[in-house]
């Protein structure tokens, strides 16, 4: 009996190392709340980094160290008081640079439709197969999204099972009331991240995506000038698809893990390389306009 308790104690033990694909730090704030209830708070917290902690977002067992670090930072700006919550998301996700100790931003989205229904104590429950509840489908939604960019940032189009998953999700939720699924509500909400991220048109987006880690920020220890020029390489194909598509959320979204980054980056390149960006990021992502000034300063 003891040896057998021990067996399943150690597969218990080991589906819990390979259990977990994403390393989520949750916030939630709620800086507009008059309310001496703030436990609600706290417990809608736990249970969110439960739910995306604890959960297979990915068909590989990842060891702990290749857990996916990510934040959600969940502003809450209306509470009625029961269990009606009107929110505000940041999340952002980073995978490791090789051969150094930093870390790159490879997602960085504000969703502003983060509104949702919560009782404390209430199971967060999610299927693949059917809408559940307005917190939890979006919550699977950014889980799939991040693993399928982290997986495309080491394989050239290494995430697309995930995107797809992500993309159910929206399709699952077309006949709820709850914003942020639809095509018709704005051009950058969940139904558009997912339709590009799926869409063939955007794949050379999602090429950049992979040359500028794997060929780019992960050579730069070994080799810098190699790493700037394939990172370099990648402006000219994201200006292609902004001119095709203007105003598409994806390019855009690029830009907004990037720009401080390609800043850093590139202001090592030769005066030509740093003008030749200068003037691909200045059409290309005008609202980043000001953090781009530096390259155009001889070194």
């Amino acid at each position: 009996m003891k040896i057998l308790k021990l067996i399943v104690i150690g597969i218990f033990l080991n589906f819990n190392l390979y259990a977990q694909d994403l390393n989520a730090r949750v916030q939630v704030l709620s800086p507009q709340i008059q309310s001496g209830n703030s436990r609600i708070f706290n417990v809608l917290e736990n249970s969110i980094r439960d739910f995306l902690n604890n959960r297979r977002w990915s068909s590989d067992q990842l060891q702990s160290q290749e857990r996916i670090d990510c934040n959600f930072v969940i502003t809450i700006g209306t509470w009625d008081g029961s269990s009606n919550f009107k929110a505000e998301a940041q999340i952002q996700s980073n995978r490791p640079v090789f051969g150094t100790n930093f870390t790159t931003t490879v997602l960085n989205i504000n969703d502003k439709d983060f509104d949702f229904s919560y009782s404390e104590g209430q199971p967060l429950d999610f299927t693949d197969q059917n809408f559940t509840n307005n917190l939890t489908s979006i919550l699977a939604y950014y889980a799939y999204i991040i693993t399928g960019l982290d997986y495309d940032t080491f394989s050239k189009f290494g995430g697309t099972a995930y995107f797809n998953k992500a993309q159910a999700v929206v399709n699952n939720a077309q006949n709820v009331s709850n914003s942020g699924w639809k095509a018709f509500e704005n051009l950058r909400n969940r139904f558009w991240l997912a339709e590009n991220l799926t869409n063939k048109t955007y794949f050379p987006v999602r090429e950049s995506l992979y040359e500028y880690h794997r060929e780019g920020l992960d050579v730069l220890s070994s080799n810098q000038q190699k790493a700037e020029k394939a990172i370099l390489a990648t402006l000219p194909r994201l200006q292609k698809i902004d001119k095709q598509k203007q105003g598409a959320m994806l390019p855009q979204l690029f830009f907004s893990a990037k720009a401080d980054e390609l800043v850093k980056v590139l202001n090592s390149s030769s005066p030509q390389e740093k003008i030749k960006a200068y003037n691909i990021l200045a059409d290309i992502d005008p609202a980043n306009l000001s953090k781009y000034d530096i390259l155009k300063k001889a070194r």
